[in-house]
């Protein structure tokens, strides 16, 4: 009778399952401690970056460094109106010059027209004060005169019949040729006195009528009174409108002097002719109150701490200036201040801080 062995044995573990195991484990833990490490980094950045709002919310002592070129738009911008303001300026004091050299040959013509209008109404008072004394006279010599001729006319009348007369002696031989001839031309003599006597009476109305009235040529010459005078009015207009633009050419060079005076207060106009290196700041209004002139800057690590003192506020400019939060990169209205830096890459920095550290260290 054959025997049965029992052969069953135990089943042996499969090689390396024990390594599988330890290395789960190790896995699982190594995740959970990373898993834990990333809240904690996370929560510490979230904390961190809550820490740097409410600091930069809060502080009013930070400013951002802005680097300017004489190559950006606003400089070109500055520098083209400061150039054509300055152009400007020259151009007007040429007007200028021109206009008051022509203003003051103007006055000169003036002054001659005026003279020549004062003789002119001084010849007229003249020989209308001397009219109104000879010319009464003229007119009772006027009358004497023709009262005159009328009693020559009637000699003349009688000398004729004496002509006949001497005629008729020459013809019966009772004088002699000669006496008859010197006796004519005696006749003769009389009758060319009365006529030049007629012509001088005529004349002498003219003269009565010229003394006593007032003639074409009284009123060319007060033609020419009234032309004089509307010359000058009219020179008075155009020296008026003359000193009027000159004012007013004076009053616009102060003008564009005093926008360069205040040009010259920004940050601008120092980059564009400053020949050194100028390093300016962003202040918000909220800071203001911490930049004065003298006040110290100092630029920190991370942006808040571990701070050094690396220069001064040197100048503060009034204009208002635009620009984004370092930190919340929202818009922020402004002024802008130039620093004195001993350490000029701070003026790469994101922020400084001026008047003292933010968090004492």
């Amino acid at each position: 009778m054959a025997t049965t062995v029992n052969d069953a044995t135990p089943p042996r573990e499969k090689p390396g399952k024990p390594i599988y195991g330890i290395l789960y484990k190790v896995t699982l833990a190594l995740y959970r401690v990373f898993a834990i490490l990333t809240l904690y980094v996370v929560l510490g950045g979230i904390l961190i970056y809550a820490f740097i709002m409410g600091f930069y919310a809060l502080n009013k002592s930070w400013a951002a460094p802005i680097i300017l070129s004489a190559y950006d738009d606003k400089s070109l911008d500055f520098v083209q109106k400061l150039v054509l303001s300055r152009q400007s300026i020259e151009d007007l004091k040429v007007d200028v010059i021109r206009q008051q050299t022509t203003l003051d040959e103007m006055a000169k013509y003036r002054s001659s027209l005026q003279a020549l209008d004062a003789e002119l109404q001084s010849a007229i008072v003249r020989e209308r004060s001397h009219d109104r004394l000879t010319g009464p006279e003229l007119a009772a010599l006027e009358a004497q005169k023709q009262a005159d001729n009328h009693k020559t006319r009637e000699v003349l009348a009688e000398s004729h019949q004496l002509e006949t007369q001497i005629k008729n002696d020459l013809a019966a031989g009772l004088i002699t040729k000669g006496d008859a001839a010197a006796q004519l031309a005696a006749l003769n003599h009389a009758d060319t006195d009365y006529t030049d006597s007629r012509i001088a009476g005529v004349m002498l109305s003219d003269s009565v009528l010229d003394k006593n009235t007032i003639g074409t040529k009284s009123l060319e010459v007060l033609e020419k009174q009234a032309e004089l005078r509307s010359d000058i009015a009219q020179l008075d207009v155009t020296l008026n409108v003359a000193k009027q633009q000159i004012f007013e050419d004076n009053r616009q060079i102060e003008r564009l002097r005093e926008a360069i005076t205040v040009a010259k207060q920004s940050p601008y106009y120092l980059n564009a002719n400053g020949t050194n290196r100028l390093y300016f700041a962003f202040v918000p209004y909220d800071n203001q109150a911490s930049a004065t002139v003298g006040a110290p800057i100092y630029d920190c690590y991370l942006n808040m701490v571990l701070c050094r003192k690396v220069g001064s506020v040197q100048q503060v400019f009034g204009g208002e200036q635009v620009i984004n939060h370092p930190i919340f990169k929202t818009q922020v209205r402004g002024l802008t201040i130039q620093m004195n830096l001993s350490r000029p890459e701070s003026a790469k920095s994101q922020s400084v801080f001026l008047g003292r550290k933010p968090l004492l260290f």
